[in-house]
């Protein structure tokens, strides 16, 4: 077992509870563009980077517009729902303003850069990573390991000393397969695989539980 040095968060289903919006958005757009949703478009689109979804609300799902008029639209509908409302899961500030103290920390998500930087700034967290990375910025989303190997790069870390924070099956393959240490908090509404949860070093029901001994066990 190595000795963990920094840890990478995912950011959607991990610090807040955004897997319901972006549903939420993602359907009502769909719908209002003449589109047709899919019964498991939610869990094909976890961990896709804006380039993936956005092709394929427009392709798969019928939608009548560009991947870019696509994802300028929905970015544009999530940034509104956040002024509203962040959905801030219960234990995400204290969990990261505590492991700060101990490590240097990264973002890892398939949000654009543009909503990661808005979340942290609302949540007053952004000063908490020393790094931050969206799956637009790398060649493949999750659940390819791209946006963790550049996260542990810019954290100047080894992959196989970092621990990653992970809920859905997407993220966890994705950090696996990068050699991350991973740690999985699922959500119940959206239960990852078994064969992705069974691949994580540890499950937790909640991040009120992830403290720095939690960590260093690992």
């Amino acid at each position: 077992m190595g000795v963990i040095e920094a840890v990478v968060f995912d950011m959607d289903g991990v610090l807040i509870d955004s897997e319901p919006v972006w549903e939420r958005v993602r359907r009502k757009f769909v719908a209002t563009h003449g589109g047709r949703w899919a019964e498991d478009a939610q869990d094909r689109m976890m961990g896709m980077s804006t380039a993936e979804w956005s092709a394929y609300l427009a392709f798969d799902l019928g939608v009548g517009l560009t991947p870019r008029q696509v994802a300028e639209q929905v970015v544009a509908a999530m940034a509104a729902e956040y002024s509203e409302h962040l959905p801030l899961l219960p234990g995400a500030a204290r969990a990261v303003r505590t492991l700060a103290e101990r490590w240097p920390l990264a973002v890892a998500s398939s949000s654009p850069r543009a909503l990661i930087e808005t979340v942290l700034a609302t949540a007053g967290l952004g000063s908490a990573f020393a790094a931050v990375v969206s799956s637009e910025e790398v060649p493949r989303g999750k659940p390819a390991p791209d946006v963790y190997l550049a996260a542990a790069d810019r954290l100047s870390a080894p992959p196989t000393s970092c621990a990653a924070v992970e809920d859905s099956s997407n993220g966890l393959r994705a950090a696996v397969a990068a050699g991350l240490t991973v740690i999985a908090i699922p959500r119940p509404e959206y239960p990852p695989a078994a064969d992705a949860l069974a691949a994580a070093r540890l499950v937790l029901p909640s991040l009120t539980v992830l403290t720095p001994d939690t960590i260093s066990a690992l």
